[in-house]
């Protein structure tokens, strides 16, 4: 990689359309700076302390109880953070912003956590109408062709692949979009087309098939060769790394240096997952699951993941007794800047590979629950059962716990 950030006419453009995205961008340009600054201290910027008290909230929150209505009650918002750190030269964050009121939330508030650091933020209405793809094309395309490094979040989505076949960028950055990065460079490696995992294996729509070309075009672009360097900073196991492509480990050293260590509290939490709402877990084996988990474990509270249904989070709140949180920022920043429990519970996600590097030097015990052959719909992928155990078997530093069923005890089995 080159010692600069960006230079003047030649700026890096991060795209992202979560805000996991881009936290993971403010990582990356963390750990970018000090690679290239030589420095082996991070330089601390503003922490967001709650509103009227210590910095130990849990940010903005929709908080359903038992009993309460769909919507719930929403706590307190942070307050805004005082002087920001140094800002980072040459890089410009391009939001592509979701039409999901939840995922725009969160967004803003991480946008603001951008702005603090001393990045520039372009928020772009990118699904705002018919018009907006051309509208928001049309608007990056000088940029695109000015700057000499592209990093993005999902180099799965339609419109990431579409501004890649602009670009003339020397150097492209993928950074962690969750799990999906363990697929992507394994299809990368494979020389597959990019389908997301849930998705493998049914048959292409009309859709896919009208956008292959591009599609094809931005995997070879995403492939290195000796007029394009291509980074994966992840904190994912991955174990078919392609030819060619740097890999650099994402430790989560920003928001470790920025928040926290939080206030534990006694018994678990529990964090949610949109398994239901991708079409792999049936809900009502989920609702079961989680019952007997939080039975199992003292749970009282439930994480929502940001695109789990309303409904689905009144049902948990309702019947099986949960405080639903909706955090309005990644948890692993939720979690690193607390209160949050001394045993966090999860099923296969993202968060089992994240939680314990944001949680190093806490007492913090993360435990993931593996998901049950019989609870997959008939619409799941025919990977799916395979990538799931994957992305438990591959964690590190969490207790793996056995599949539970509505009259069962989760039952501690070997760590990973």
């Amino acid at each position: 990689m080159s010692p600069r950030a960006g230079s003047a006419g030649q700026p890096t453009l991060a795209f992202v359309e979560s805000p996991v995205q881009l936290l993971n961008v403010l990582e990356w340009a963390h750990a970018h700076a000090l690679r290239t600054q030589g420095s082996g201290a991070p330089e601390r910027g503003a922490s967001i302390p709650a509103q009227g008290g210590p910095r130990s909230g849990a940010g903005r929150t929709a908080e359903i109880g038992p009993g309460a209505a769909g919507a719930g009650r929403t706590a307190a918002s942070a307050a805004a953070p005082s002087a920001a750190g140094p800002a980072r030269e040459g890089l410009t964050l391009v939001v592509l912003s979701p039409t999901d009121p939840m995922t725009r939330g969160q967004l803003r508030r991480m946008a603001e956590l951008a702005r603090d650091e001393g990045h520039e933020v372009r928020w772009e209405e990118a699904r705002g109408g018919a018009a907006a793809p051309f509208r928001t094309v049309g608007g990056l395309t000088r940029l695109l062709r000015q700057a000499r490094r592209v990093v993005m979040g999902d180099p799965f989505s339609r419109y990431v692949q579409l501004l890649l076949t602009i670009t003339r960028a020397r150097e492209l950055v993928v950074v962690d979009d969750g799990t999906a990065t363990m697929e992507f460079v394994a299809q990368l490696a494979r020389g597959e087309r990019l389908v997301r995992w849930h998705r493998k294996g049914g048959r292409p729509g009309a859709r896919d098939l009208l956008f292959a070309p591009v599609s094809a075009s931005a995997r070879r672009r995403l492939a290195p060769s000796v007029r394009r360097a291509v980074e994966v900073f992840s904190s994912m196991p991955i174990d078919e790394t392609p030819a060619g492509v740097t890999v650099t480990v994402n430790d989560f050293a920003w928001t470790r240096a920025r928040f926290g260590p939080p206030r534990l509290t006694k018994g678990a939490d529990l964090v949610g997952t949109s398994l239901v709402e991708t079409g792999v877990v049936d809900g009502e084996r989920y609702l079961e699951a989680v019952r007997a988990l939080a039975a199992a474990h003292g749970a009282r509270r439930y994480f929502a993941h940001r695109r789990e249904s309303p409904e689905k989070l009144h049902r948990l709140a309702v019947e099986v007794g949960l405080e639903v949180v909706r955090p309005d920022l990644p948890l692993e920043l939720i979690a690193r800047r607390g209160p949050i429990g001394r045993t966090i519970l999860s099923f296969p996600s993202t968060v089992v590979h994240t939680l314990p590097l944001a949680l190093v030097g806490t007492e913090v015990r993360v435990a993931v629950c593996d998901i049950d052959p019989a609870w997959l719909t008939d619409r799941a992928s025919p990977r799916a059962q395979g990538f799931l155990s994957g992305v438990t078997g591959t964690a590190r530093d969490v207790d793996r716990l056995s599949a539970v069923g509505p009259a069962d005890s989760p039952r501690s089995a070997s760590s990973a």
